[in-house]
């Protein structure tokens, strides 16, 4: 049987991106602790239009952990206290009654807030844009299917795979690097037979780009695996670094 909960809310107001934010207080009663936390939040918006006010404005589109869009700091941590999910996936069962939770949006150079919640995660894709694909002709399924691949390497490149660019990562690294989202994409290719071909060209223009996005330097805190919802490993920047050294002695 479901309980509910009495929760104050401290959200980070902001009207849009040239306008200096703040913390606004909200209260909520008898939230249900089987609510999902955008439930919670979708709640707050419909009291609030009710009284006439702007609703909390934050990304969503699944709201099954797959999509990325979603995402917001809640009491200093990435999509909130819970290992390995997504903030639509955390429930209202993990806070008590009585709580204050703090919710603010991802914040790094390369994600300018556009407002409240809501920030713009455009320079991953121009990440992935810069190299993160295979171009040339690998032939159809069959042919792919026919290439021999270890279950190892198999294995490790869908782990990279799962990376669904929710940024993360980012908000959570102190220089707010973009290390572990880089090394995701280029192992999950790197891996395998098939993106081999272009995988000096792809690590000096994804790293280029990402470079070029503002974005800062790793020095192995290890915060983006910490917060990561899908378990990515740093394992992957060790991987990163070497293809891009490969890459770069090569083209000296």
């Amino acid at each position: 049987m479901s309980s509910s909960i009495n929760l104050t809310l401290k959200i980070w107001r902001q009207p849009h991106s040239d306008a200096l934010g703040s913390l606004e207080t909200y209260t909520l009663d008898h939230i249900s602790t089987d609510m999902s936390f955008l439930e919670m939040l979708d709640v707050l918006n419909e009291k609030l239009t009710k009284e006439g006010k702007d609703p909390v404005a934050f990304d969503h589109d699944c709201r099954e952990g797959i999509c990325g869009m979603c995402g917001a700091i809640v009491d200093g941590v990435a999509h909130g206290p819970e290992k390995e999910v997504t903030l639509c996936q955390l429930h209202m069962r993990h806070f008590k009654s009585g709580d204050t939770l703090v919710i603010e949006p991802f914040r790094s150079r390369a994600f300018p807030i556009k407002k409240d919640l809501l920030i713009d995660r455009s320079a991953l894709d121009r990440i992935i844009q810069s190299g993160g694909y295979v171009s040339v002709n690998t032939g159809g399924t069959p042919d792919g299917n026919s290439i021999p691949i270890p279950a190892k390497q198999a294995e490790l490149a869908m782990d990279a795979a799962a990376c669904i660019g929710c940024g993360a990562c980012v908000a959570s690294c102190p220089n707010g690097a973009a290390m572990l989202f880089t090394s995701a994409k280029i192992s999950q290719l790197a891996l395998l037979p098939q993106g081999q071909v272009e995988g000096k060209e792809r690590a000096l223009a994804m790293v280029a780009q990402m470079d070029s996005e503002g974005f800062g330097n790793c020095t192995n805190a290890r915060e983006c695996e910490a917060v990561c919802p899908k378990g990515i490993s740093i394992r992957n920047i060790a991987r990163l670094n070497r293809e891009y050294l490969t890459a770069v002695l090569s083209e000296g």
